[in-house]
């Protein structure tokens, strides 16, 4: 009996966990993918690489890859990445979570880990919604969309988080989705090979959750969206390019800039700048 063929990723994986607990059509599946073939093209050491996760959906990815890996508590994933990337500056530290994780009980710990330059990666899954715990409004969720906790629309403005990011101090800001495999995966590159705060946002497909209580269909229907709604834009004004329901998605590079880091001026080696 011929043996059954290994998965190409099977080395950046934990395959005893496979299969994983995303919902059909959702899009961290895609983003992962995308994450395990971008640290083979940076060819990043696998034995010198941390994911640290939140709670929430996408706050399993840390579970799910076969790296060190930390699986923190509520909107705590920087904070504890900081202190990885501290206490061994030579490890590549990437923060893989959501939007509700990371800008809500962990926006502070963003903007603050953004205006120091800590050399640490972030990627966000944006489906502007709690998924895991209940489909509550979150800090993404547009204006008008509908969630179990506003069932009438929300009245919150959204935070635009690549505007956020940028206004904060990072170096890398880019925005995808996971229509855009080859540009998400190659972003992903960039961002892990770059020196400084490093911030992806991939807007993503909640079918479960947000797009049945927004009436948006099934995943596929929300990949046919991104197709016939998202413009690449490289280079774009960031507060600009807010993420509003039934309007233009804008992807692609924003922000890619050198500045020294946190620990280039803790060891004094930011002199004559």
């Amino acid at each position: 009996m011929d043996k059954i063929p290994k998965h190409p990723l099977e080395h950046l994986l934990r395959m005893d966990r496979i299969p994983h607990i995303w919902c059909p059509g959702c899009g961290i599946g895609t983003a992962v993918t995308c994450f395990m073939k971008a640290l083979d093209e940076a060819g990043i050491d696998p034995d010198k690489t941390v994911v640290i996760s939140g709670i929430g959906c996408t706050g399993r990815v840390a579970g799910y890859v076969n790296l060190d890996s930390f699986h923190t508590t509520h909107g705590r994933a920087i904070p504890f990445a900081t202190g990885v990337k501290l206490a061994n500056p030579d490890l590549t530290v990437i923060v893989f979570s959501g939007d509700g994780d990371l800008f809500a009980i962990g926006g502070n710990h963003f903007i603050h880990a953004a205006r120091r330059n800590v050399d640490i990666k972030v990627f966000c899954i944006n489906n502007f919604i709690y998924g895991m715990t209940g489909g509550q409004v979150a800090p993404t969720t547009p204006l008008g969309a509908r969630t179990s906790t506003s069932p009438y629309g929300s009245f919150e403005h959204p935070f635009n988080l690549s505007y956020l990011a940028e206004s904060s101090g990072a170096v890398y800001v880019a925005r995808w989705t996971p229509l855009h495999i080859r540009r998400l995966t190659h972003s992903m590159a960039e961002a892990i090979t770059k020196r400084g705060f490093s911030f992806l946002e991939i807007v993503s497909p909640c079918p479960t959750v947000y797009s049945r209580y927004n009436r948006l269909g099934d995943g596929l229907d929300m990949i046919k969206y991104y197709h016939e709604n998202s413009r690449i834009e490289n280079g774009a004004d960031t507060k600009n390019i807010p993420l509003e329901t039934g309007k233009e998605i804008v992807v692609g590079k924003f922000v890619d800039i050198e500045k020294p880091t946190f620990l280039d001026y803790q060891r004094g080696q930011t002199k004559g700048r």
